[in-house]
């Protein structure tokens, strides 16, 4: 089981580069990536997006890359024609209105197309590099998750547990409670007949009032579901989606056995199993 809260972080520096990766997760109904990259990186970010999406199933996720590049590789390049072309039109304008600068470098070079730069980067190089410092960060992300979700899974069980314990005082009232539908009813009976009361009638009243007041399906339901629950959760991956629907089968039962039950002991039971659930499906919307 995995949080989906955690953060990792990545280095790297050497003569030509210093490339840093933040990653942060919160908690998310779906994977949703959000990769913050400087401009040169820009035709990476499919390959970045797949190595994340590749590791992490849920969750908002925040990365942000950053690029210092300590040794750059320019080609400079002047174009004579573009400064001609303003030297001579800023002569021009100086005639016109009469100026008296001088006409420098300095009034040219800074216009614009004058003075190209290009920037040549090996982009399957920087690739190579991104890819380490991601390894980095989302292995640290992924532990960090892990032992978060570890605790998480640990509160989680401890509630699985006292709602297992809630359900087996439950059905050790189950009996009681046909015996007091039973016993109701005949004393209904005898009430309103006196002793013309007629047993086979009275049985086949019972059978009717226990289909609705039995509960014993909605027991070996829950079993099943309890059992369920801890085999999932022992999974590695991805397991938050299918507890959380399990968890809404479980209230299901919990909720027809209140229903079902008159007695007042079975109620307060019923009430500390949905208090558990209540609890186990709060700290689900943090598992991934």
């Amino acid at each position: 089981m995995k949080s989906m809260t955690g953060f990792g972080y990545g280095e790297i520096q050497d003569g030509q580069i210093h490339l840093t990766a933040d990653l942060k997760t919160y908690n998310n109904r779906y994977l949703d990536l959000i990769i913050n990259i400087p401009p040169p990186l820009n035709p990476l970010e499919p390959a970045i997006r797949e190595k994340v999406q590749g590791r992490l199933k849920r969750g908002r996720v925040e990365l942000y890359l950053r690029m210092r590049e300590l040794e750059e590789n320019l080609t400079i390049m002047i174009d004579r024609e573009a400064a001609r072309g303003y030297a001579q039109n800023l002569r021009a304008l100086g005639e016109d209105l009469d100026l008296k600068d001088e006409l420098g470098y300095s009034h040219i070079l800074g216009l614009e197309g004058v003075v190209k730069v290009d920037k040549k980067r090996d982009l399957a190089l920087l690739g190579e590099k991104v890819d380490r410092i991601l390894d980095k960060a989302l292995d640290e992300l992924v532990s960090s998750r892990e032992r978060e979700g570890e605790s998480t899974e640990r509160d989680i069980m401890e509630q699985i547990d006292l709602v297992d314990a809630s359900l087996q005082k439950v059905r050790e009232f189950a009996p009681q409670v046909e015996e007091k539908v039973r016993r109701t009813l005949s004393d209904k009976f005898r009430e309103v007949l006196g002793d013309e009361v007629d047993e086979s009638r009275i049985l086949q009243e019972l059978a009717s009032y226990l289909v609705r007041y039995d509960i014993n399906e909605e027991i070996s339901r829950l079993t099943a579901h309890l059992a369920a629950f801890r085999s999932i959760a022992s999974e590695e991956e991805g397991v938050g989606k299918k507890l959380d629907f399990l968890c809404q089968e479980m209230n299901r039962e919990i909720n027809t056995i209140g229903s079902k039950t008159p007695q007042v002991e079975v109620s307060r039971l019923v009430v500390e199993m949905k208090d558990g659930m209540e609890k186990i499906r709060e700290q689900l919307r943090n598992v991934e």
